[in-house]
């Protein structure tokens, strides 16, 4: 069963801790709007159907840096989980975590080799090709057009070109990064990059056909859903200050 808290209950009425615990004790609870890397939560929460309250809350002072949800997170980013008397941020560590959880010796590795490759592969998306990607996806879709530079959306092709390769490579002989069976690494990987599904990946054949099979799966397509209208109603100015925190 999933719980889905609206943006608007969330802002109308900010809950203490306290308050949240109480309502929800005993189910896990993802905090961040799906356009975020909540989404890489979202999806593993669905590949596992577990049962889980998602609270769609924003970035910036009216959400993540609010006083209620920094004595959560003082990072004051997204996403971060609760589950019950764990909090947990940075969304692949949440993954993983969630993964040797619920389904450890399947989704989740259950050799130590196995475990080590799916840490490597979640690791690298994040140091080879995560900012890449976002930096291309807004200056070629989400900023408003005349807001795009056309110089950093080619820088950050430039830049993706030698990590594509390696991940092309790597699923160029196997369905999946650690062999025939999708894991946490797959899922970390392409929801790293899921956005560049919009990309021209005809030079990569096998990663497109790995991010085409990792993206179609039933639980990625519900995480999608959630993205796709949370990035269809995120105004022009939150994409702005998106790009401008992040120097993106």
């Amino acid at each position: 069963m999933i719980l889905e808290t609206s943006r608007a209950d969330v802002y109308n009425a900010p809950m203490s801790i306290a308050s949240s615990t109480e309502q929800s004790s005993d189910r896990l609870r993802i905090y961040g709007i799906a356009r975020t890397r909540a989404f890489r939560a979202l999806w593993m929460a669905a590949e596992l159907g577990l049962d889980y309250q998602h609270l769609p809350i924003e970035i910036g002072a009216a959400g993540a840096r609010s006083p209620e949800f920094l004595a959560i997170n003082p990072n004051g980013r997204l996403p971060f989980i609760v589950d019950d008397d764990l909090v947990l941020f940075e969304s692949l560590a949440i993954t993983l975590y969630l993964a040797k959880k619920h389904s450890n010796g399947n989704l989740y590795p259950g050799t130590l080799e196995g475990e080590a490759s799916a840490w490597q592969w979640s690791l690298w998306a994040v140091t080879e090709v995560d900012r890449g990607v976002n930096i291309w996806s807004l200056h070629a879709i989400r900023l408003p057009p005349a807001e795009r530079d056309a110089i950093k959306r080619n820088e950050a092709l430039k830049v993706l070109v030698a990590p594509f390769k390696v991940l092309d490579a790597a699923v160029a002989k196997q369905k999946y990064l650690l062999g025939n069976d999708f894991t946490v690494a797959d899922l970390n990987v392409a929801a790293v990059i899921s956005r560049a599904v919009d990309m021209d990946l005809s030079a990569i054949p096998n990663l497109k056909a790995w991010l085409t099979r990792c993206l179609d799966r039933p639980a990625a397509r519900k995480a999608l859903a959630l993205k796709a209208k949370a990035d269809n109603e995120t105004p022009a100015e939150v994409t702005r200050r998106i790009a401008k925190i992040n120097r993106l």
